[in-house]
């Protein structure tokens, strides 16, 4: 009697079993079928919106379904990052999130809210960003070298924005410090829209900044790019040397960007959204539309991009013990 007991407890916890799997494959198969947050943890206007914006236009015309972005930014981008980890497993909320909230703000703050390697799944990073070294009209330098000689002579006097502690344009400054042998003073930015005005007036008098951040400032005259932290230089500036053109072969520095969803959403949504980010950064208009803006394409499967993480997140510890950051509480 309390074996056929036991057989049937057994079957019957078979059977639900398989109707939860089957259910979940059969939502899978279904996705999308109402539309899909995306949380971008910046404000908007920046780069990392900009380039999401433009990726997620291609692949809500794929899956049929609407991809909404919402903003949330706050504390370097670990505050929407943190609310998407946490958020339905579902695939209904994604994060696009970057190589600061993703990868260095795990050493940089002692309690992020969240594990970047644990509370999320990786799809794939899909924009890199070279950074621009660029300056104010109003300081008087126009090469690298000159910004080095100038900062050397004042020491701490010269400060540059970014979206904030530990984001790539933070590091990115830091580490020039490192290589340039000078003392910048680092400036966060709860909101980067107001970065661009104080660039133009002065207030900040550099930036090692993602291109879309700096593109405004630029393009009317209010700001000079000196050079481009890459190995080549920028197709949206062309006359732009690298820093390695402009003495400083050491000087290489970027970030990126990568779409996650919180961790145990189904493997079949992971792997559908993954071939569809895939499909639009390899269209010719979105590639275009990348370049324009100082972003360079990219896409990994989900395996390849959880080990790209793994990687960048050594990376990053190594530069932000290296150039002795305090850890933010």
């Amino acid at each position: 009697m309390t074996q056929a007991i036991a057989k049937r407890s057994t079957l019957g916890a078979t059977v639900a079993l398989a109707a939860m799997l089957g259910g979940s494959f059969a939502a899978a198969q279904d996705y999308p079928t109402r539309p899909i947050t995306v949380v971008v943890p910046f404000a908007g206007g920046s780069a990392s919106d900009v380039v999401t914006r433009i990726m997620l236009e291609r692949m809500s015309k794929s899956l049929g379904q609407p991809m909404i972005v919402e903003n949330r930014p706050g504390a370097g981008g670990n505050m929407g990052t943190a609310m998407a980890a946490k958020a339905v497993a579902d695939g209904y909320t994604l994060v696009a999130s970057g190589s600061g909230p993703v990868a260095a703000n795990k050493t940089l703050y002692r309690d992020l809210g969240y594990d970047p390697e644990t509370d999320l799944e990786a799809i794939s990073p899909f924009a890199g960003f070279t950074i621009v070294v660029a300056a104010s009209a109003k300081l008087p330098v126009n090469t690298l070298s000159e910004l080095v000689a100038y900062a050397k002579e004042r020491p701490n006097q010269l400060n540059y924005g970014s979206v904030g502690n530990g984001s790539s344009q933070h590091l990115g400054g830091a580490y020039f410090e490192q290589v340039a042998g000078v003392k910048l003073t680092h400036v966060p930015y709860r909101n980067i829209a107001q970065y661009g005005p104080d660039l133009i007036a002065g207030t900040v008098q550099l930036g090692f900044q993602w291109l879309p951040n700096v593109a405004g400032p630029l393009g009317s005259g209010g700001a000079k790019a000196l050079a481009v932290a890459g190995t080549r230089r920028l197709a949206a500036l062309p006359n732009v040397p690298t820093a390695a053109e402009a003495g400083f072969p050491d000087y290489l520095a970027s970030g990126w960007f990568a779409l996650l969803a919180p961790r145990d959403t189904p493997k079949p949504i992971v792997t559908r959204i993954n071939r569809e980010l895939a499909a639009a950064v390899a269209d010719p208009l979105v590639r275009e539309r990348f370049l324009q803006q100082g972003a360079e394409p990219m896409a990994l499967t989900p395996e390849e991009a959880t080990k790209f993480i793994s990687s960048e997140t050594a990376k990053w510890r190594e530069i932000v013990q290296k150039a002795k950051i305090p850890m933010i509480e």
